[in-house]
């Protein structure tokens, strides 16, 4: 069973992981995506690759929003710009907590 600890919790963008298994899980409003440690930080390293702007999109409520493709390409998510600088602070948060709690875990 896992137990999940929060790394990072930014308005609707929450970022923890399973204390034994290591999975990451992303959830923004109603989609929760799984990582492994090393999918996270792809996913990391491409979302902060991209510029808010160049992935735009009108959506049909007037408001823009930037489109991200997750590893499953039939799931996108559609940031508008308030909760991209979210993802972006709570990935950074998260990147740094983990790495705090595996040294914290490997000095014992």
């Amino acid at each position: 069973m896992c137990q999940i600890r929060v790394l990072s919790s930014k308005n609707q963008a929450v970022i923890s992981h399973c204390i034994h298994c290591k999975m990451v899980l992303i959830w923004h409003h109603n989609v929760l995506l799984n990582f492994t440690p090393e999918e996270f930080l792809a996913f990391r390293n491409m979302v902060f690759k991209l510029d808010y702007y160049d992935c735009c999109v009108d959506f049909t409520d007037g408001e823009e929003r930037a489109i991200i493709r997750t590893p499953n390409h039939d799931i996108c998510f559609a940031f508008n710009y308030e909760e991209w600088v979210d993802l972006r602070g709570a990935i950074e948060e998260a990147v740094y907590m983990s790495e705090v709690y595996e040294l914290m875990t490997s000095e014992r």
